[in-house]
């Protein structure tokens, strides 16, 4: 069920700032920053030879993701991506072993244009986990 992993998302002020130093310092190609205002963030990727870096700034004072900066003003690691190849047959699965999903349940698309889905911190270790059709 579960996939590679497809990304590690760090929350910070400044997507474009924080991607520049793994550009320059490690090589790695840095994506153009792009709004998804369905999920109230900006994204900016550095892709690396395995995985990917995510680093995602609040889009405005509703963001999901404003409290998290409030309280971490440096940013941090905010969420894991791992791949799965049915995301309804995954969440159904997640949700039979407990596990709760953010949201309304329903897959929204994100930022590589594929369904996404939330599950909640607590029931994975304190980490929050992001599952993405592959």
């Amino acid at each position: 069920m579960l996939g590679r992993l497809n990304h590690v998302a760090i929350a910070t002020k400044d997507a474009v700032k924080a991607a520049k130093i793994y550009g320059a310092a490690f090589g790695a190609q840095i994506s153009e920053a792009v709004p998804l205002p369905e999920h109230g963030v900006t994204t900016v990727f550095a892709t690396l030879p395995n995985t990917k870096i995510e680093f995602i700034e609040p889009l405005g004072e509703a963001s999901p993701i404003a409290k998290f900066i409030e309280r971490n003003p440096d940013g941090g690691i905010h969420h894991v991506c791992y791949e799965v190849v049915d995301i309804i047959a995954s969440r159904d699965t997640l949700v039979k072993e407990g596990a709760r999903v953010l949201g309304d349940g329903v897959p929204k698309i994100g930022a590589h244009g594929k369904p996404v889905l939330f599950l909640h911190p607590k029931d994975f270790s304190g980490a929050l986990v992001e599952i993405e059709q592959a």
